[in-house]
């Protein structure tokens, strides 16, 4: 049995994201197992995961089995990335699609991982969310643990504004502007971890609500700014595949032989055209309106200049 003192460093932290970073190694499905069996105690009382930790309280955490890295696992390369926004509370950067935020599930390392080695000297950096790997575009890293809390309470309380640039094969219907479609998580027969569409009666569903506003239309595919009002996993990809439109180049929930066809073809485009590009917070310390954005990549701009990508 372990028990560790909570210090001024993680002070405000929500138990799971606590115990994560205290279990490095550790599936996360386990640590979210150990706190509903009532393994975990915070000051010898029972805690739930969204529990709010305080300075001096002590966690008690169980004993666990934490996977062990290889020795010839490849450390992290240092690696900075296109900042947008840096001041000594918050970094945002422009993440490349290919790129995952964080190592895991087969990936040794991630932005996360490289930043730190790139900044040995930063106390403190976090992830506020997450993209996807296939996923660029704007990234927000916590540089204090004050800073952390308050923007990840923005976004729980949907106080924040991420618009992403989408295009998705085919041509939009003009009408659909709200999916409010609630979605499902679930483990496939390949091991995999999915989404799919559910309905509200079913347990596991959570509500999830994207708004789509069209801002091409290509002939053979519509360019969307999709603004999500709810952060689910993938929920973008299956919203708008769900309506019969999935992501130009989507690998998981896409059109796998058009995406093919535009990776062979004389545009040679092989990722998916997903990219977080608008993002409204209020600064951790000021309170003041943040409102950033970045164009879309290089690769992404070409293709969408293209009225026929196949010829």
């Amino acid at each position: 049995m372990k028990f560790v003192q909570v210090d001024e460093g993680s002070a405000g932290q929500r138990l799971d994201n606590f115990l994560l970073r205290e279990l490095k190694g550790v599936p996360k499905t386990h640590v979210y197992r150990v706190i509903r069996a009532g393994e975990v105690r915070v000051n010898k009382g029972r805690a739930q995961a969204d529990t709010r930790l305080a300075l001096g309280d002590e966690v008690r955490i169980p004993p666990v089995r934490v996977a062990t890295k290889p020795d010839d696992a490849p450390a992290a390369p240092p690696r900075e990335f296109p900042i947008v926004f840096e001041d000594e509370h918050l970094l945002v950067i422009d993440k490349p699609a290919g790129v995952a935020v964080h190592g895991g599930s087969g990936v040794s390392f991630g932005v996360i991982e490289q930043l730190r080695r790139a900044r040995p000297t930063a106390k403190f950096l976090e992830l506020v969310h997450r993209l996807d790997k296939e996923t660029s575009g704007l990234l927000m890293i916590a540089k204090k643990r004050s800073a952390l809390t308050h923007l990840q309470d923005q976004l729980r309380d949907r106080e924040t504004g991420k618009t992403y640039a989408a295009l998705v094969w085919g041509d939009w219907p003009e009408k659909l502007k709200v999916i409010d479609v609630p979605l499902v998580k679930f483990v496939g027969s390949d091991g995999e971890r999915w989404v799919r569409a559910g309905t509200a009666d079913e347990p596991d569903a959570k509500r999830s609500i994207s708004l789509v506003k069209v801002t091409q239309r290509l002939g053979w595919a519509t360019l969307l700014d999709v603004t999500i009002k709810t952060g689910r996993t993938h929920q973008i990809r299956v919203h708008l595949q769900q309506a019969g439109h999935p992501i130009v180049g989507d690998p998981k929930y896409g059109d796998f032989e058009r995406n093919r066809e535009l990776a062979r073809g004389p545009q040679r485009f092989d990722r998916m055209f997903l990219h977080a590009r608008q993002l409204r917070v209020s600064h951790p310390a000021t309170g003041a309106e943040l409102l950033l954005t970045v164009p879309l990549p290089a690769e992404c701009e070409k293709l969408r200049a293209h009225s026929t990508p196949l010829a």
